[in-house]
C-alpha cells in the first residue's frame, strides 16, 4: 500500500487566485495518489511552531518570505506569487505577464481608445513586466503610454497621499483613455480615484485589471474588466510537479509552472466604443451585439448606414483593420472564451456560433491564435 504523503499548503483562500490554486491542487491529488493536506492560510509563521511534527513530504507557499527556513527543511517546495526573485532549489509558479499585457492592450484598442495609461508599483518586478509588455505592444501601433508609479515602499507615502496623486494623474490624462492596472486591486483603486476626481467610467476612462478576481471586480462600481489567469491549471501542474519530485527524489526540469493569461472578461468598466464617428460606432456595436451570429460585411455596412466601401475606409482609417478582420477578431475571442470557460465539444461551439462546418472555424481560429482549437483548450483550459 502506498504511503500517505503529507503536503503543506500555505495559500490563502480569501482571493480568487488562492482558491483556484487550491482547487487545481486538490483535483490532481484526488486522481493521483494518496495525499494528506495540512492547510494553513495564515502562512509560514502560523504553522512554523508545529511544522516539525507534521512529517511533511512537500510544501507549497505564497511568495518567498522566510525562504531560507523552508529550504532548511530539505523537502520539495513550490513558491507561488509575486516574489522578487527566483530561488535555487525550489520550483516557481509564474504568471504570464507579457501575455496578460498583450490581451489588455488588444482589448483597449478594440474599444477604440487612442490614449493609454498604466498604473502599478515599479518596485515589483511582476508589475514592471506588465507595464513594459503593455507599452511595447501599444508602441507597435504608434501609441505611447502614460505611467502612474503607485510605489508604496516609502514611510512617507500614505494611501491618502497616493490616492490624491492618482486622482491628479487621472485628471491630467488626455481623454478618453484606456488604462491597464497591474492587477485587480489597483484597478479598484483607480475606480475610487476616478470618483474622487469626478471622472466618468467608462466614458472618459476605461479600466482593465489582471487576475479576474470575481469578488473584487464585481464589487467595484462599475464592475471591472480583467484579464483572466488560469490559476487552477497552475495549481494542477504544481501538484503534478511535486508528485514527480517526491517520487524521483530530484527536482524535475524545468522547475517552473506557467499560470497562463487566457482571455479578457469584459465588464462595464470598458463597455465603450471610444470613437467619435457615429456610423463607425453603430457598426462596431452591431458586431459586438451579433457576435454569436454568422454576420457578413454587408450586414455591418447596413447597420452603420453607409456603403460598404465608405465604411471599409473608416474602419481602416480609425482602427487599422478591415470590417472582416474586426468581425473575425471579436468572434475568435468569443470562441476562445468558450473553449476555456466551458467543456462544450468544439463541434457544439461551432454550431452555436453559426458555422456550417468545423474546418472553416478551425482554419481562421488557427490564423488568429496560432493554435488549433484543441491545442488552445489543452493549453489554457482548466487542466
Amino acid at each position: 500500500m502506498e504511503k500517505l504523503r503529507q503536503v503543506i499548503l500555505l495559500l490563502e483562500s480569501s482571493r480568487g487566485s488562492g482558491r483556484a490554486l487550491l482547487r487545481g491542487f486538490a483535483d490532481y491529488a484526488r486522481h493521483h495518489g494518496a495525499w494528506a493536506f495540512e492547510w494553513e492560510p495564515g502562512g509560514l509563521n502560523e504553522i512554523w511552531p508545529r511544522l516539525n511534527k507534521l512529517d511533511a513530504q512537500a510544501i507549497i507557499l505564497r511568495d518567498g518570505k522566510n525562504i531560507n527556513k523552508v529550504l532548511a527543511l530539505g523537502i520539495p517546495t513550490v513558491v507561488v506569487g509575486h516574489h522578487e526573485e527566483e530561488y535555487p532549489g525550489v520550483a516557481h509558479v509564474l504568471t504570464d505577464s507579457t501575455e496578460a499585457a498583450r490581451l489588455a492592450a488588444e482589448h483597449l484598442l478594440g474599444c477604440g481608445f487612442k490614449n493609454f495609461g498604466f498604473c502599478g508599483p515599479s518596485q515589483f518586478r511582476w508589475s514592471e513586466a506588465r507595464r513594459l509588455g503593455f507599452q511595447e505592444h501599444l508602441a507597435r501601433s504608434g501609441h505611447t503610454v502614460h505611467f502612474f508609479d503607485a510605489r508604496s515602499d516609502g514611510p512617507e507615502i500614505s494611501w491618502g497621499t497616493q490616492h490624491r496623486a492618482m486622482s491628479r494623474w487621472l485628471a491630467g490624462l488626455p481623454k478618453p483613455a484606456g488604462i491597464m492596472a497591474c492587477n485587480d486591486d489597483y484597478a479598484q483603486h483607480l475606480v475610487a480615484a476616478c470618483k474622487n476626481a469626478g471622472i466618468h467610467i467608462p466614458d472618459q476612462v476605461g479600466i482593465i485589471g489582471v487576475d479576474n478576481d470575481e469578488l473584487v471586480c464585481e464589487l467595484a462600481s462599475p464592475p471591472i474588466s480583467s484579464v483572466a489567469i488560469n490559476f487552477e491549471r497552475a495549481g494542477f501542474e504544481s501538484a503534478r510537479l511535486l508528485d514527480r519530485w517526491m517520487r524521483q527524489g530530484t527536482i524535475p526540469a524545468p522547475a517552473r509552472i506557467n499560470a497562463p493569461a487566457t482571455h479578457v472578461v469584459a465588464r462595464l468598466s470598458t463597455d465603450i466604443l471610444a470613437v467619435e464617428d457615429p456610423q463607425l460606432m453603430k457598426a462596431l456595436r452591431f458586431i459586438r451585439d451579433h457576435a454569436r451570429e454568422n454576420i457578413r460585411v454587408v450586414d455591418v455596412a447596413k447597420a452603420g448606414g453607409l456603403s460598404r466601401r465608405a465604411l471599409e475606409n473608416r474602419f481602416r482609417w480609425e482602427l487599422g483593420r478591415s470590417i472582416l478582420q474586426e468581425i473575425r477578431r471579436i468572434r475568435v475571442d468569443l470562441i476562445a472564451r468558450m473553449l476555456v470557460e466551458t467543456e462544450l465539444p468544439v463541434s457544439h461551439i461551432a454550431e452555436a456560433l453559426g458555422y456550417e462546418n468545423l474546418q472553416h472555424i478551425a482554419r481562421y481560429f488557427r490564423k488568429e491564435k496560432n493554435l488549433s482549437l484543441v491545442a488552445y483548450r489543452k493549453k489554457f483550459g482548466a487542466k
